[in-house]
């Protein structure tokens, strides 16, 4: 194994934990969020709860499709160059 892909694959396993923990840590807050609120005048704090759940779930969503795809976008580069590896290794 090249060094190269020995730093590759490193950083893919980084992403990759990153990406991990986006995913659970968005997965513990939608656990909490309702799917219908039937909100009268003294429980609009909860209200005001679901509405900042949601706002925080909206700003981590382009965040794990940005990892996500980047994640998966290094696997398809380390696989394409192990690939290139075994072919030139193969002696006539």
């Amino acid at each position: 194994m090249t060094p190269g892909m020995e730093w590759l694959l490193i950083a893919w396993g980084i992403v990759t934990g990153i990406f991990l923990l986006l995913l659970f840590y968005r997965s513990t807050l939608t656990r909490q969020e309702d799917d219908q609120l039937f909100i009268d005048e003294s429980a609009s704090s909860m209200a005001t709860e679901q509405r900042q759940l949601i706002a925080k779930v909206n700003k981590i969503n382009p965040l794990v499709k940005i990892v996500g795809a980047t994640s998966g976008l290094m696997i398809l580069v380390i696989a394409g160059w192990a690939v290139y590896i075994g072919l030139n290794s193969v002696q006539p």
